[in-house]
């Protein structure tokens, strides 16, 4: 056994230990006629979407990064039976919608499988087929076409979102989507139970039981002292400000500013980081498609009121470059724009997540390699780019950034 505790006090810190999820058989699941419901554009190929996230896993180990798997370390967390039926009794009360009462027969169904088929399982959702239904329910004998009773996660892959960690405690993130607010669930369970985090008092600055809803998309760690948030489509103004409040009244807290970024309410640009991610002390890309012809953005720093301890006090500013070289003490911040800041080949190269970069370690980035005026751009800024493979894990829109969970960096000296 490993006592494991978390460590995220930057973007940019050497990145040590990650989360990953292997996509699996939930892709698989996705269908035409139901891929919006599940907030899919497309259909990736699961084979090739596997070598490819192999690969990316592949890469962060030979960069001496230790890489976590989701599934494995729930299949553990679930090893005692006490906690394995409290799982199931809790994925079907938090699925109802789809389960048309069939508990009984989805838990038969559950007890048939070993500890790792069953997360599996879960995450791959419970076709209709696969459990033979007791008696002649009247909604069985209807005309109801749609295939599952418990449906498939195939945004799992994504583990950047479900939960974010943020100085040594973590954010249990409710989702905006239905499709994923199962999702937190699992690193709930993983704090809580697993043997290796479960005696470490993480700190959970909020949970998934709070009625806003943020994502860890629009968390970024900027320094010890400096939290960037997205105020975005799947991220309330509620939430941020309620994050603000927790990390404050934390009396060992180290967070002095949060910067609440508003952008587009669109699903082009879901999330603060996949227009807008650090990449080293003094960089950061940017799409630019974020900000008004004259450059500006609304920003809003929150402080704790040094009058006040209890409030939080809030100053709007419109210049996001000023904003965060004010924020974070650095004289000039360099905004690297993606693709050049063309504005058809930024659309394009946004949209296939080349604003999405995994910072692994001060100025070295992983991002997909189809983004290629952008990786050249970042290179003629001496950041060095380390391409993956994305023609597949990029059908999910989603980015390197997207699919990792930091766990543990070193800190910035």
């Amino acid at each position: 056994m490993v006592k494991r505790t978390i460590n995220v006090t930057s973007e940019i810190g050497k990145l040590k230990t990650v989360l990953l999820k292997r996509p699996g058989k939930e892709l698989e699941n996705l269908t035409p006629d139901y891929l919006g419901g599940l907030l899919f554009d497309d259909i990736p190929y699961l084979p090739v979407a596997q070598k490819e996230h192999d690969q990316f896993a592949q890469i962060l180990r030979d960069e001496g990064v230790e890489v976590l798997y989701l599934e494995d370390l729930m299949t553990e967390t679930i090893a005692d039976e006490k906690i394995r039926r409290q799982f199931i009794d809790q994925i079907l009360e938090e699925s109802q919608k789809t389960t048309l009462g069939h508990e009984e027969e989805l838990k038969e169904y559950f007890a048939k499988l070993s500890n790792k088929e069953l997360v599996e399982k879960v995450m791959a959702g419970v076709r209709k087929d696969e459990i033979r239904a007791k008696g002649n329910r009247l909604v069985e004998l209807m005309d109801d076409r749609y295939p599952f009773y418990l449906d498939p996660m195939p945004n799992l892959y994504f583990t950047r979102d479900p939960h974010a960690s943020i100085g040594n405690g973590v954010t249990i993130n409710r989702m905006f989507w239905r499709a994923r607010r199962r999702e937190s669930m699992f690193m709930d369970y993983i704090i809580k139970y697993h043997p290796d985090f479960k005696d470490s008092e993480i700190p959970v600055w909020l949970d998934r039981d709070c009625p806003f809803n943020i994502e860890g998309g629009d968390e970024l760690v900027l320094s010890k002292e400096v939290l960037a948030i997205g105020v975005s489509e799947r991220t309330s103004a509620q939430a941020i400000e309620k994050l603000a409040r927790s990390l404050f009244d934390d009396p060992n807290h180290a967070f002095k500013k949060v910067v609440a970024v508003e952008i587009p309410v669109s699903r082009t640009f879901m999330h603060l980081d996949t227009v807008f991610t650090m990449i080293d002390y003094d960089k950061f890309t940017i799409h630019a498609g974020i900000q008004k012809k004259d450059g500006q953005i609304n920003c809003y720093i929150l402080e704790q009121d040094e009058n006040n301890k209890k409030e939080v006090k809030i100053t709007h500013r419109t210049n996001l470059k000023e904003t965060l070289e004010e924020v974070l003490g650095i004289p000039e911040i360099e905004f690297i724009p993606c693709g050049g800041g063309d504005p058809i080949i930024s659309a394009r190269e946004q949209w296939n997540d080349g604003s999405n970069t995994l910072c692994i370690a001060p100025g070295v980035v992983i991002t997909y390699d189809r983004n290629y005026v952008s990786n050249q751009l970042l290179r003629d800024k001496g950041i060095r780019v380390i391409e993956l493979t994305g023609s597949e894990l990029v059908r999910g829109r989603g980015g390197p950034r997207c699919m990792s969970q930091p766990l543990f960096r070193e800190d910035l000296e």
